[in-house]
């Protein structure tokens, strides 16, 4: 990921993603984006379609990627589990980031599981990035300690 463009590229994927909650797999599909940039795990995006009705619940605040834009948060439900501000979208997403439109990212450290391909995700270090580590990528990882000054 050290060879990872900055600033960062999109690519479709056609890799299996699978978000799981509360025992029940909320979110799977064939089709997705991955965001690679330099010293980041990719992040992936999820069409909104491929998430079981009532799982995105809309919640307040925002963020600013100086990439991607303006970006809003959902809580994530599964029956009785919510993860507040687990997942994220770029309604109006900047050029380049078109295909985002709408799409949604997940936090894979504030959901039971995420998976790529049947491999298990490792959350990206730190609270604020949402990348997901695979044995495909080598750090070390922005949001470690010390990385702050990235």
């Amino acid at each position: 990921m050290w060879d990872y463009p900055r600033p960062p590229h999109l690519e479709t994927s056609a890799e299996r993603i699978e978000v799981e909650l509360g025992g029940w797999v909320i979110a799977a599909s064939s089709h997705s984006w991955r965001v690679l940039e330099t010293s980041h795990p990719p992040t992936y995006y999820l069409p909104r379609d491929a998430f079981e009705p009532g799982v995105l619940r809309e919640t307040g605040g925002a963020t600013w990627c100086e990439w991607k834009g303006a970006a809003s948060y959902f809580d994530l439900v599964a029956g009785d589990r919510v993860a507040p501000r687990a997942a994220w979208t770029y309604l109006s997403p900047t050029p380049g980031f078109e295909p985002l439109a709408g799409a949604v990212a997940v936090m894979p450290g504030l959901v039971d599981r995420c998976s790529v391909d049947g491999e298990t995700v490792l959350p990206q270090p730190g609270s604020f990035y949402g990348g997901w580590v695979t044995s495909r990528v080598v750090g070390p990882f922005k949001g470690e300690p010390g990385t702050s000054g990235w």
